[in-house]
This record gives C-alpha cells, sequence and structure tokens, in this order.
C-alpha cells in the first residue's frame, strides 16, 4: 500500500472534511485490513487523538468507541454478559490475539467484509451505530445502505440483553477466515443471521418471522425453519468452499443453534 501523507487530525469535522476532499484520502482505524481493500492512499487519516478508545456502560447498553480494539472488547466483563458472550466469543476466534490488539470494532465493521465474524453477531444483538453526519443506524441499515463509505463511525451502542445465544465460525483453519458463520439469539424472539455466503451476512428474516410466530419449537418446526433459510440465503461458491458444501453447513448449524438456544 502506498500512502502520500500521513495526518493525525484534532476534531472529527476535520476528520470528515478531509476524508471527502479526495475519494483516495482514507481513515485508519487499526489497520489491520486496510491492505486488503486499498493499494493507494493519498492521505491517510488518523483518528487517534480523538478518544474513540473507550468502552462505557449503564444499566441498559454498553456504548463501544470506534477505535476500541477487537481485544478490549473480547475482555470487557459487561460485554461478556450480554446474550451469555455471543460478541466476545465470536471476537476470540478472530485470527490470534496480535491481530485483536490492532484490529479496531470501527474498522471491522466498516470494511464490511464478507467473511466478517463479527457483523453476524451484531445484526442479531440489539445494536446501533453513530455516524458523524449520518447519526443513528442500525448495523442492518449500514450493510443495506449504499453511499455511507465517505462518513466516520465515531461508536456504536448494545443494548443489554441476557438471551440465550449461539455463535459457530467454520474455517479451514483456527487462523483462516469463515466459508460460513452462523449466529443465533433467542431472549423470547428468535434473530439469526448467516454470514460469508461468501457474500456479505444477512439476517434471515423469513425464517425468523416463521419461527416467532411458533406456541412450540419442535423438531419438525426447526425443520420447516432450516427449509426456508436455504431459500432465502444468498450461498454461492468460492475458493473456500462449494454451494453444496455450504448449504450442508447451513443446515447442519442452524439446526444446532435452534437447539441450543431454547434448551
Amino acid at each position: 500500500m502506498n500512502v502520500n501523507e500521513y495526518v493525525v487530525v484534532e476534531n472529527i469535522d476535520q476528520a470528515y472534511q478531509l476524508f471527502n476532499q479526495n475519494k483516495k484520502n482514507q481513515i485508519i482505524a487499526g489497520g489491520a485490513w486496510l491492505k486488503l481493500s486499498v493499494k493507494e492512499v493519498n492521505k491517510l487519516i488518523s483518528l487517534d487523538d480523538l478518544s474513540l478508545n473507550y468502552i462505557k456502560t449503564n444499566d441498559k447498553s454498553v456504548e463501544i468507541g470506534a477505535l476500541t480494539s477487537l481485544r478490549e472488547v473480547e475482555m470487557n466483563d459487561v460485554v461478556n454478559e450480554i446474550d451469555h458472550g455471543i460478541l466476545s466469543t465470536a471476537i476470540s476466534q478472530i485470527m490470534g490475539v496480535s491481530i485483536r490488539n490492532l484490529a479496531t470494532i470501527g474498522g471491522s465493521i466498516m470494511g464490511r467484509f464478507s467473511f466478517s465474524d463479527i457483523i453476524p453477531v451484531l445484526l442479531v444483538l440489539d445494536c446501533q451505530l453513530y455516524f458523524h453526519n449520518r447519526g443513528e443506524m442500525t448495523i442492518n441499515e449500514f450493510i443495506t445502505s449504499k453511499g455511507l463509505d465517505r462518513d466516520i463511525l465515531t461508536y456504536i451502542k448494545i443494548n443489554k440483553s441476557t438471551g440465550q445465544s449461539y455463535f459457530k465460525k467454520i474455517s479451514h483453519t483456527a487462523l483462516d477466515f469463515s466459508m460460513l458463520n452462523v449466529a443465533i439469539t433467542f431472549d423470547g424472539s428468535f434473530r439469526i443471521a448467516i454470514g460469508s455466503q461468501p457474500g456479505m451476512a444477512m439476517l434471515c428474516e423469513q425464517t425468523m418471522a416463521f419461527l416467532n410466530q411458533q406456541n412450540d419449537i419442535s423438531e419438525d418446526v426447526i425443520e420447516q425453519a432450516v427449509s426456508i433459510a436455504l431459500t432465502e440465503l444468498k450461498l454461492s461458491s468460492n475458493i473456500r468452499a462449494s454451494k453444496a458444501y455450504r448449504e450442508v453447513l447451513a443446515k447442519t448449524y442452524i439446526k444446532r443453534g435452534l437447539r441450543q438456544v431454547i434448551k
């Protein structure tokens, strides 16, 4: 990656103005994933002096600054209590500790990486994103909207919940990207997200609607739910796995996840 100029900004307004002066200007958060998407940078804009590395909690929610490292999020006691620690579980399976000390929650979200293990989990949590220009939106609105790549994520907020949860990452090795990942929560209603299809993670809206109408979650209902999920997912092939194999994985782990969260 070639960088012409490195700039440490003094405030978020300056960062936003510089970012939007030139399409080749880029924000650096932790920098762990930047080389995956950017080759030529005019101005590399650092947010290090903006105090965006923090985790604040209150009775109802957890607020996480965009520059907080994945390792800090993973190890936070309050985050570990949200839906039985599903976010911490997912983060713990990302590369090694050295990478998690470098990568930030904001950079991991803004990259919109299809292999992300974090985005499926945030989709099933009660999570809001807060941008400098656009303000508040859900993670689902962010990944399904266009024109947000030139805004700056300042923090995320996750409302506390004590529901049951399930996360599964399937990869060739512990250090490889996912060939599929599955996130499910249940706190009176089901939320299901599948990532690394290999496309962007998505909520299984039809599957969730079907399950949330049921009075009893029997094995037959689970089978029907899996069939619905396979029709709405966008599974395909890439170098990590074939479409057929991803279908087998989705069937297997959605079933296991549903069984686990209703125990």
